[in-house]
């Protein structure tokens, strides 16, 4: 059995991604692991409320760990951190860490690095799949996802609060992976298959933010506007 922590941020690619995973009778996700941003209490990147992610790990029935992030961390304090918890981990008993990443190679590279560090190794449920047949599969599966974040070079930002579904792909720019893997945009998944039950939430405000790296050689992804759509969890 390999005991395996799930590197989970809320979106379509983590929702499919684990779909997978619980299905794998030799796979044991003992955690769902998340980004948090620390001082607005959010999904690092997405923007989604730390409510709704934990609504989320509880409608799925895994265990949540946030890890929390400052602000606009270097990628040497982003390393830090997360090293140190990966540690905490490995002593757990867990050796793999599970990751949602379909076909961008350096990044893959860079996390298998740093799992070796800590005699780790990473698990890939959807490297090298197609993009667009992935995301086909994640609306004929009956899962259901919001677009919560659009990066303003890819897309305006009436995508952001979209509903992903066979229309929006149709909308989406040739330019634009469907499954946004290259940061185009993100999402947040409110109900499917591996969900006891859906999240209930309403619509929020619309507001822009813009990134701007301390190292210009670190995090160019990141760099520049973005368009968030709120999401409020609905008591």
């Amino acid at each position: 059995m390999k005991n395996a922590v799930f590197n989970w941020s809320g979106g379509k690619d983590s929702a499919l991604c684990l779909y997978y995973c619980l299905k794998e009778k030799n796979v044991k996700v003992q955690y769902l692991l998340t980004t948090v941003n620390k001082v607005f209490k959010r999904v690092s990147m997405h923007g989604v409320r730390i409510e709704l992610l934990e609504a989320q790990a509880k409608s799925i029935g895994v265990e949540l760990k946030e890890i929390f992030l400052p602000e606009n961390p270097t990628l040497k304090v982003y390393n830090n951190i997360m090293k140190k918890k990966l540690i905490g981990l490995k002593k757990q008993g867990i050796d793999y860490s599970v990751y949602g990443d379909i076909f961008l190679e350096d990044l893959r590279q860079y996390r298998e690095q740093k799992l070796s560090e800590v005699s780790m190794k990473g698990l890939f449920p959807l490297w090298g799949r197609s993009t667009t047949e992935l995301i086909k599969e994640f609306i004929e599966l009956g899962f259901k996802a919001i677009i919560v974040c659009v990066n303003e070079k890819y897309l305006n930002k009436t995508f952001a609060g979209k509903v992903i579904d066979y229309s929006l792909l149709n909308e989406l720019p040739s330019n634009v992976d469907p499954c946004g893997e290259n940061g185009e945009f993100h999402s947040f998944v409110f109900d499917g298959p591996i969900f006891n039950k859906p999240i209930n939430f309403s619509i929020g405000d619309l507001v822009y933010k813009k990134y701007e790296s301390k190292n210009k050689k670190e995090n160019t992804n990141f760099d520049g506007g973005f368009w968030y759509r709120d999401l409020l969890m609905n008591i």
